[in-house]
């Protein structure tokens, strides 16, 4: 059990630093951060560099277990303020399809990347004897931790319908060695929705947080890394970014089971 509670929290740490990483190879923000706005201001490529450097000492001080319950935080914040104040209106103002679902994506990766934050600061609670010390920014922070699985479901909800709405697109990620791509892609849609919908009414909450995770985990291999390793680079490494995303993803999901248990240890 603490063997995975680590590897989970690990998984995220190497999400955060492995799509910073990705950044500095491109000079560009990837689009689970920042959207795709044009900016070309001078100094843009340093000002990706600088960030990026950020998320990766933010990213290794978690899987190394260094002040995680202050880095997993402000990660944390920093994702849900740039999900509310950059993707959020690029999405109303500047995408024409922003009524399309699918278009909300990237958008709703970075709740997770939000979400796990907020989840891991749960199972790293500050001492209480460093209360009088935290600053306003970090408890307002620490009252987000309650939503971290919240946040992290709803993007699994939206990703599951995605599979209806999109189905002949999605089937198609289904590895062609595999038969029955459509009732896959069928299944797949209902196994995230159902399982973000128990895991947000606390329906046998760590049965279905481990069954989510292992389905994401399982993503990582059978489809992320082989669709990784035929096209690294295509639109700027986005299958590199997503084998990163899965594995982050399925270590959340696994987090969420364990830390609204009841159960806070901070040597995991």
């Amino acid at each position: 059990m603490e063997v995975l509670i680590k590897t989970a929290r690990v998984s995220y740490g190497i999400m955060v630093a492995g799509l910073a990483t990705q950044q500095i190879f491109y000079k560009t923000f990837r689009p689970v951060i920042l959207p795709p706005w044009q900016l070309s201001f001078p100094g843009f490529a340093i000002f990706v560099y600088v960030a990026s450097a950020f998320f990766i000492i933010g990213g290794a001080a978690i899987v190394f277990n260094r002040k995680v319950e202050i880095i997993s935080l402000i990660l944390g914040g920093l994702f849900l303020f740039m999900f509310l104040f950059c993707q959020v209106p690029y999405e109303l103002f500047a995408n024409p399809n922003y009524m399309h679902l699918g278009e909300w994506a990237q958008a709703e990766k970075e709740l997770v990347l939000a979400g796990g934050g907020f989840v891991i600061a749960g199972l790293f609670p500050l001492a209480k004897e460093n209360d009088q010390k935290k600053t306003f920014i970090i408890n307002l922070l620490e009252k987000m931790i309650p939503f971290g699985s919240v946040l992290t479901c709803v993007t699994m909800v939206s990703f599951g319908l995605d599979h209806f709405f999109y189905t002949e697109g999605v089937s198609t990620l289904v590895p062609t060695w595999i038969p029955g791509a459509m009732f896959w892609t069928y299944f797949a849609g209902a196994a995230l929705v159902c399982s973000g919908v128990a895991i947000l009414l606390r329906i046998k909450l760590k049965l279905n947080a481990l069954l989510l995770s292992s389905m994401i985990f399982i993503w990582v291999f059978v489809l992320h890394i082989p669709r990784a390793i035929a096209d690294p680079y295509g639109l700027q490494g986005n299958e590199v970014s997503s084998v990163f995303e899965a594995f982050g993803f399925s270590g959340v999901a696994y987090l969420i089971g364990y830390g609204d248990s009841g159960t806070r240890n901070s040597d995991v």
